[in-house]
């Protein structure tokens, strides 16, 4: 189990990110908006730009003011499950390996994404899936609030303080951090602002020292 180096023998409930952070999702992501903003005659790179920052009802207010914000969602969800269906998809390095050495029951999945993609995708990459994950459908406030991170802590019976995040993202750092939590960083050539440590793309196995 991971520790920390000023908490030796401390048990460590792990809380990882998925696409970006376990999953190499990002051609697929774009893939997935260029078709969408095609669609409807948007400037893809901007609607990209702007989905990157924001969650989907969020960015249709911004990009596609004047469209139905539920018809929408409902043509990015029907792209979205397609390309798990479709897409290539590959694990970060180290990723399996990682999963596959934590302690059952002591780690979660919190993403924004939903859980029948997640398992998709960890089917495709032979990844395992963990007994909690918090996606999508499961809190009404997403990253960067705390609301997320804190119900996977509270599913798996952690204290906050108790939990390491793992994330790629500024928005789920914000998340980890404002729960309370220990966050590393992971998959950016530089650290996100507040990580307590960062780790380059590929250096998953660091994570087991």
């Amino acid at each position: 189990m991971i520790s920390e180096p000023d908490r030796p023998g401390a048990m460590r409930y792990v809380l990882f990110d998925v696409d970006g952070t376990l999953i190499d999702a990002v051609d697929n992501q774009r893939l997935v908006w260029r078709t969408w903003a095609e669609r409807y005659g948007l400037d893809s790179d901007e609607v990209h730009r702007v989905a990157l920052r924001m969650r989907p009802m969020e960015t249709f207010a911004q990009v596609a003011p004047d469209q139905d914000a539920r018809e929408c969602l409902a043509a990015l969800h029907e792209l979205e499950d397609e390309d798990v269906r479709t897409g290539s998809y590959a694990a970060f390095r180290g990723a399996s390996e990682l999963l596959n050495a934590l302690e059952p029951g002591a780690w979660a999945l919190v993403t924004a994404n939903y859980e029948h993609r997640v398992r998709g995708r960890f089917a495709r990459t032979g990844l395992p899936v963990p007994k909690v994950v918090v996606d999508a459908a499961a809190v009404t406030e997403g990253k960067p609030s705390p609301v997320p991170y804190l119900q996977a802590a509270a599913q798996l019976g952690a204290r906050p303080e108790d939990c390491l995040v793992i994330e790629d993202a500024p928005s789920g750092v914000q998340s980890g951090l404002r729960a309370g939590m220990t966050v590393w960083g992971v998959n950016t050539p530089a650290a996100v602002d507040g990580v307590h440590r960062h780790f380059v793309r590929g250096c998953f196995s660091d994570l087991l020292t």
